[in-house]
């Protein structure tokens, strides 16, 4: 009974931190060359000021649950990886997972040292952009590629 829970609360907050970033990456870039650059800074402001205090919670949710899942399901399928294409697809999409919180992790180190610019920003959210793309559909491919 516990596998269903985490497999929601994974789904739920991979649902917002995906949807932030898809978001930042796809509507937040292109809003910027329609609005005012002093409007876009306070949109900008804000929402990253929101970002950080409601992503940290939404990472220790996602990542909390999905090490959950592997403990529960499939720690013997990570046992020996390459021996299933599902144990395959897997691995790699912990490893890109484990990109993901790597990126978190170096945003958050320069948002605190104070060196997080728009380039910086910018060459983050795409990366993530392409992990979260990856992710998802590894997720889906893991159920349905066999080799």
């Amino acid at each position: 009974m516990i596998y269903p829970l985490l497999l929601s609360l994974h789904l739920l907050a991979a649902l917002v931190f995906i949807g932030t970033v898809f978001f930042e990456v796809l509507f937040l870039e292109n809003i910027r060359k329609q609005l005012p650059a002093k409007l876009m800074v306070l949109l900008e402001q804000g929402i990253a000021g929101r970002a950080r205090q409601l992503m940290p919670w939404v990472l220790l949710a996602l990542f909390g649950a999905g090490l959950g899942m592997v403990w529960v399901r499939y720690l013997p399928v990570l046992a020996a990886p390459l021996a299933s294409s599902f144990g395959t697809l897997l691995m790699l999409k912990i490893l890109l997972a484990a990109s993901v919180l790597g990126h978190f992790l170096v945003a958050m180190l320069l948002f605190r040292s104070g060196r997080m610019n728009a380039r910086y920003s910018r060459f983050i959210h795409h990366s993530l952009f392409g992990h979260m793309l990856l992710i998802v559909l590894l997720a889906k491919a893991m159920f349905y590629l066999n080799w």
